[in-house]
């Protein structure tokens, strides 16, 4: 019954307040990105400034591998956010991610807030974001009403079933969400990116994903910003719903975390793969790199950055990258193609759940 009363922008409000004022982080399900040691080089031979950065990702070469992943959209603050991230993506020739551009297909005025992003440069490199759900109708049409309202370069296909399912007005039906995404697929000429929004995606999807067709999967798996901890909040403080959130609150935990999801998706995907959820270091990147992500989505640590003005923005991005070439000089890496190959050791929790998986992939060890 709420679905029909409350606008997307009206959630988007909301989401924004809770992740910035509440404590939405995962607790007890961590990234594991802390059960990766990189092995330490004490003899590099390399200069810091000899490190080159640049990075491949479907037919354009940027200068580092990180992406701006999707945030906000759809309400008035989000066009000084957007416009800010966008200033960062410029600046540091990296690729941006809308937010979910739902709420500007529901009421078109939206638009401009994430039409700003090319308006600070048309040369940025922009993905657009809409939920699978949202395609199910008409994904032809819908998806292409999505590339045009931003002149997209590629479309990111977000799948969000633990949002939905704790969220009180959330749509849980998810019948006919694999062949939407094939008709996507087969209809455009840009790459299409599947991305999870923090649960993460196991290889038996990935597979699926793969079979179909989809030009890179982003994992977004579980330990940085819990979309079911921001639901369960949410559900209770804005919505006044106490059953909702009793029902809801077991959930707070669920997902794969990060570094066993893109273990994953890589044992099973010939195609790229974007490491995103809980990527809070430079050192997050390298680990992320060694086992084989193409790329790095980042979110949450440009919010608050975003909301305070574009140096803010870059700021957040030269701490990460200046911590990213510490770590490739630590551990002789001149290159992203030599951090592929840098070696590393598998411990604790994230060692026994590829032995729990019975997982097939070569450790670089």
């Amino acid at each position: 019954m709420y679905k029909d009363q409350i606008p997307t922008k009206n959630r988007k409000i909301d989401h924004i307040k809770i992740v910035l004022a509440e404590d939405v982080e995962y607790k007890m399900n961590t990234t594991l990105f802390e059960d990766i040691i990189l092995i330490h080089n004490s003899l590099p031979e390399l200069s810091i400034n000899e490190i080159n950065t640049k990075t491949k990702l479907f037919d354009r070469v940027f200068d580092y591998p990180i992406l701006i992943d999707s945030m906000t959209g759809g309400i008035k603050i989000a066009e000084r956010i957007n416009r800010n991230l966008a200033i960062g993506a410029s600046k540091f020739n990296i690729p941006i991610s809308c937010g979910s551009q739902r709420a500007a297909l529901e009421d078109p005025s939206l638009a401009d807030t994430y039409k700003v992003i090319k308006e600070v440069s048309s040369d940025i490199y922009l993905i657009g974001n809409i939920g699978v759900q949202q395609l199910l109708d008409d994904p032809i049409s819908t998806a292409s009403k999505v590339i045009k309202m931003v002149n997209a370069d590629a479309l990111a296909i977000h799948l969000n079933p633990l949002q939905e399912v704790v969220q009180l007005e959330g749509d849980v039906n998810f019948k006919g969400c694999i062949k939407a995404i094939e008709k996507v697929i087969n209809e455009f000429n840009i790459p299409i990116i599947v991305k999870e929004t923090g649960a993460g995606i196991s290889r038996e999807v990935a597979k699926v994903l793969v079979d179909i067709g989809v030009s890179a999967i982003n994992v977004a798996g579980a330990g940085g910003t819990s979309w079911s901890a921001v639901e369960i909040i949410r559900n209770k403080l804005i919505m006044k719903d106490e059953f909702k959130s009793k029902i809801a609150e077991p959930f707070r935990e669920w997902g794969i975390p990060t570094a066993a999801s893109l273990i994953e998706v890589l044992s099973v995907a010939n195609i790229p793969v974007i490491a995103s959820g809980g990527i809070r270091s430079g050192i997050d990147i390298a680990k992320a790199i060694a086992l084989g992500a193409a790329f790095v989505g980042i979110a949450k640590p440009f919010l608050k950055a975003a909301l305070e003005s574009e140096d803010s923005v870059i700021d957040t991005l030269e701490i990460f990258i200046e911590q990213l070439k510490m770590a490739m000089l630590l551990t002789g890496a001149d290159s992203i193609a030599s951090l592929h190959k840098v070696k590393y050791v598998i411990v604790g929790r994230l060692k026994e759940w590829i032995e729990w998986r019975g997982i097939s992939w070569q450790v670089n060890q």
